[in-house]
């Protein structure tokens, strides 16, 4: 049992300041040692904010530091699998920030690397959509509640790219994202844990907005993902699924969430984990989650369980990391391609 753990962070981003560095030092015994972001004075405010010892510019500080235990990566996707197969060849725990890399191959070789060091913890940063209520959801999947299970319908819609003044954000740069399209792969992953893996997908996209300006240099910058997708896809248990993912519609008719459509039941899910049950010809009624099943945020003390208990990553391992990478560049190669893809190409 490793009772002290010692972390070095690198990429403190919006997501490692809000929640991991505030989750990892609020459990006993680990301490975050060393911090590693783009600049010394961006790492330097970071560490006066958290009380960290030590700021370094140079990632390879803290990957190659003996002294520390476990490494988190708070990166946008491009670095993930660069400093992800560092860490762990290094003989470094690896919490990594979703999604998981820029694309399937990307993903291969960091599940790869993982399995070259069965002793270190591999996990990436969950979709945190529903913590409560994926047991429960899996649960009516797998035992009949809700029939078979038909078509599911995903709607991910606002109208948050219309500002055309919003400076260029990391996941409108493919150069920075990859393969991943919007918040895409947030349902996806849920979903995946509802419905078990895709088998195709068949995708279309649109770049409505095609400009900003990059905060970096102030000067415009192409967009090159799109802001508008629409997904239609195979489960490998048959059921179909179809997604609407779009920043360019603004006061869409229903609210947003996913809608499963059995045989027996409809059971609508929306975002804050709200579910409703509407059995075949009778009454919708508010569902909760099952009993001892509702989960919640505790990515970074799952991460210290698995160190120091041996604890088995669920949420959200590196196997299920490349499945939803699979299907994110499935989606690109249709999208691009103009034709159905099967995740078996991918």
């Amino acid at each position: 049992m490793a009772d002290r753990i010692r972390i070095g962070v690198i990429g403190a981003g919006g997501n490692t300041r809000v929640r991991h560095i505030p989750g990892l030092q609020a459990i006993e015994g680990v301490e975050i040692v060393a911090v590693c972001n783009r600049s010394q004075e961006s790492g330097q405010r970071v560490a006066d904010e958290f009380g960290i010892a030590r700021v370094v510019t140079d990632p390879r500080a803290i990957i190659d530091d003996p002294e520390i235990d476990a490494v988190v990566i708070g990166t946008w996707p491009y670095r993930h699998r660069e400093y992800v197969v560092a860490a762990l060849e290094a003989g470094k725990h690896v919490l990594t920030e979703a999604r998981m890399a820029m694309d399937a191959t990307e993903a291969r070789e960091m599940l790869a690397a993982a399995r070259q060091h069965p002793d270190c913890v591999a996990q990436i940063v969950p979709s945190p959509l529903d913590f409560k209520t994926w047991r429960t959801i899996r649960r009516m999947v797998q035992d009949g509640t809700l029939g078979d299970v038909l078509e599911a319908h995903v709607n991910i819609l606002g109208g948050g790219s219309l500002n055309r003044a919003t400076p260029l954000h990391w996941r409108e740069r493919a150069d920075y994202s990859g393969t991943n399209t919007m918040t895409f792969g947030l349902y996806l992953e849920a979903l995946h844990r509802w419905l078990g893996p895709t088998k195709r997908v068949m995708a279309d996209g649109h770049v409505f907005v095609a400009e900003r300006i990059d905060p970096e240099t102030g000067k415009p910058h192409t967009i090159d993902v799109p802001d508008s997708l629409g997904v239609l896809a195979v489960m490998e248990s048959g059921t179909r699924v179809s997604y609407r993912v779009s920043a360019v519609t603004a006061s869409p008719a229903a609210p947003n969430g996913v809608s499963l459509y059995g045989t027996k039941a409809t059971l609508h899910w929306q975002p804050g984990e709200r579910m409703t049950l509407v059995p075949l010809g009778g009454e919708a009624q508010a569902v909760e989650p099952d009993p001892g099943t509702a989960g919640d945020w505790r990515v970074e003390a799952d991460f210290v369980d698995s160190i120091r208990d041996g604890a088995p990553v669920i949420l959200t391992n590196f196997e299920d990391g490349l499945l939803y990478m699979r299907v994110t560049e499935a989606v690109t190669r249709s999208r691009l391609e103009g034709r159905a893809v099967d995740i078996a190409e991918v």
